[in-house]
């Protein structure tokens, strides 16, 4: 599996926490966060959805979303194990799922992230 971001955004697709392991320019992040919202359908009961490049693997908490972006070749069975690990983090850093709680934790969430991921792999 190669993790190439792990986000917490809003509905609209703005990224709260974002952390990229892999070399990104900004943009092509920003631009991938910001597709996000638009790719998904409303009532589809997935919790991936894929482009021609990369795949999100996300999960819904509250008024937000966290969400990975994986390549398309990594295994979606990792990916959901992965993203599990990252919604179990943010509830022990962050009293609520509130954008502002979450932007107060930001950093102990990033260094949270680092702490499950390394270079685009998990850690074990």
């Amino acid at each position: 599996m190669v993790l190439l971001a792990a986000a917490v955004c809003n509905r609209t697709g703005k990224a709260l926490v974002s952390r990229q392991f892999v070399e990104m320019t900004r943009s092509r992040i920003e631009g991938l966060l910001a597709a996000f919202p638009k790719l998904m359908g409303s009532g589809k009961q997935h919790t991936f959805v894929e482009t021609e490049s990369v795949r999100y693997v996300y999960q819904p908490l509250e008024k937000l979303y966290v969400l990975l972006i994986t390549t398309k070749a990594s295994n979606i069975l990792e990916d959901l194990e992965t993203l599990r690990l990252f919604a179990k983090v943010i509830p022990e850093y962050c009293r609520s799922f509130e954008e502002s709680e979450i932007n107060d934790q930001a950093f102990s969430l990033i260094f949270a992230f680092d702490e499950i991921v390394a270079l685009g792999y998990r850690e074990n």
